[in-house]
């Protein structure tokens, strides 16, 4: 059974058909990659596995539950992460601070019991800070650690919210144009990582993406879109 399932999913701004009965399915452990030109859909596909939007047609279908209409809050704690095409952090926050709250996902403790610090709570915290120093250590982080956001270069930035999405401990992560604004070697580090999250991280990866050279490096398949349609799936070549 495929980790995720997309049947015949569409949806309309107006008159216009972003998406237009798309279908794909994405097997455990590979890299899928959506390809196509601006405007094709490829980030409302996104938007729609990730419920920011309420798809009009079809079904979403993760790790055999159907997410059709699931609220977009329950997303990451059932196993999907996502980045953004636009870095979407926390500026005047930490590396370590943006990090951690990705692991509200998985907090079970309640007002009383973190207003007295029960040793629950507190085994819970030490559990999720050990979780995203993991992250920071695969990553190589370390030297950001402490930085606020604000004072981070670009590549260092695109690389933090990676580790933001990895810190939920996704089943599936959605990387939205992960090599936008990288130069040759931020985007050769970028492929490792991705090869790395799947690889040694277990971790299946849905990714839209217009550099070539990184979709053919590390794409298991590739689906092309153009106005919201499927041209052709298969190998990148």
């Amino acid at each position: 059974m495929s980790l995720f399932s997309a049947e015949g999913i569409a949806i309309n701004f107006g008159g216009i058909k972003a998406v237009d009965g798309v279908t794909f399915d994405i097997e455990q452990g590979e890299v899928f990659t959506i390809i196509g030109p601006n405007g094709a859909g490829k980030t409302t596909i996104f938007n729609l596995m990730s419920r920011i939007y309420d798809s009009t047609e079809g079904r979403l279908i993760f790790d055999g539950q159907d997410i059709t209409r699931v609220p977009a809050h329950r997303v990451a704690s059932l196993g999907i992460a996502r980045t953004f095409q636009n870095i979407e952090l926390f500026e005047h926050a930490t590396l370590l601070q943006n990090l951690l709250l990705a692991r509200h996902a998985h907090k079970k403790s309640n007002f009383w019991s973190e207003l007295l610090f029960t040793p629950a709570t507190r085994r819970m915290e030490i559990e999720h800070r050990e979780a995203v120093e993991h992250v920071i250590d695969f990553l190589d982080l370390q030297q950001y650690r402490d930085s606020y956001i604000v004072n981070l270069p670009y590549g260092v930035r695109k690389v933090t919210e990676l580790a933001r999405a990895l810190c939920t401990n996704p089943k599936l992560l959605l990387l939205d144009e992960p090599s936008s604004g990288l130069n040759v070697e931020e985007t050769e580090d970028m492929a490792f990582w991705i090869q790395d999250i799947k690889n040694l991280l277990g971790i299946t990866v849905l990714m839209v993406e217009h550099d070539m050279t990184l979709v053919s490096a590390v794409s298991d398949r590739v689906l092309a879109l153009n106005y919201g349609r499927p041209l052709a799936i298969g190998k990148p070549a």
